[in-house]
């Protein structure tokens, strides 16, 4: 069956807005600082991590020890200095991960090569990757659809770098008040983790907003988990309530078409 998602369909999916990646070029240099300005992802990590794996292994044909995702072909989409794509080529995921940002790329490939990793970094946006024609068992895009211009299209774009049975999953922001408080006002005003102006909570997606526009591209949700922020030991666990930061897996229907 013809893939659902054709080249017409994604080419505006992520053209980078040039503000945010001023924003983000900014902050290059300090992406491996754990106590510098991108502190939330550093804290968020672990557990992002840890929940994907989850997904992983429910969804994916993956290995059994340590290398759990050897024989898969991964792509990070704005994949920033690269905190997501180590952790991800540890597992033994052949990692593909992509970042519109050069400034990030080459931070991201200069760790890694310290770290002795082969991860393909490349400076390119998600419609580049679609446009080769590569597809991938596992696409991840956490903490990105919030900054691009088009939600709706650069999910369609996720779904159409998923092989038929591939697992995508994103993290992101809720619309809500309580978003609004702890994400921008505490985090960027009060507690100084984030720059100011690093969030706009109008482009922040509710969970049943994400989904839909998954499942525009043939993609079907199976999995959401909140992440809450734990002050008592400085870290964040999943909990029930979506209303602030949320993670979101879907499944590409085996057969490639759309839902």
């Amino acid at each position: 069956m013809d893939d659902p998602v054709s080249k017409a369909d994604v080419r505006p999916l992520d053209r980078p807005d040039p503000t945010e990646l001023e924003r983000f070029r900014s902050m290059a240099a300090r992406w491996w600082d754990p106590n510098g300005p991108l502190r939330p992802l550093h804290l968020m990590n672990p557990t992002r991590l840890d929940w994907l794996l989850r997904q992983a292994r429910a969804h994916l044909p993956v290995a059994t020890g340590r290398r759990l995702l050897s024989g898969l072909a991964v792509l990070d989409v704005g994949c920033g200095g690269g905190l997501l794509a180590e952790p991800l080529a540890r597992l033994g995921g052949a990692v593909v991960a992509v970042d519109p940002e050069p400034a990030n790329i080459e931070v991201a490939r200069r760790h890694a090569a310290d770290a002795e990793l082969a991860v393909d970094y490349r400076a390119c946006t998600l419609e580049e990757v679609v446009a080769e024609g590569r597809r991938f068992d596992l696409v991840t895009a956490l903490e990105v659809i919030e900054h691009v211009p088009d939600p709706a299209a650069f999910a369609r774009g996720l779904a159409a770098a998923a092989r038929p049975g591939g697992l995508v999953v994103l993290s992101t922001l809720s619309r809500t008040f309580s978003a609004w408080v702890q994400a921008i006002v505490a985090a960027e005003y009060l507690l100084g983790w984030l720059p100011p102006g690093t969030h706009r909570w109008q482009k922040f997606l509710k969970p049943a907003e994400l989904a839909r526009h998954l499942r525009a591209g043939g993609l079907r949700p199976v999995g959401l988990t909140g992440l809450a922020y734990d002050p008592a030991y400085a870290r964040f666990t999943t909990c029930r309530e979506p209303s602030v930061n949320y993670m979101l897996a879907a499944v590409r229907d085996a057969s490639g078409a759309a839902a």
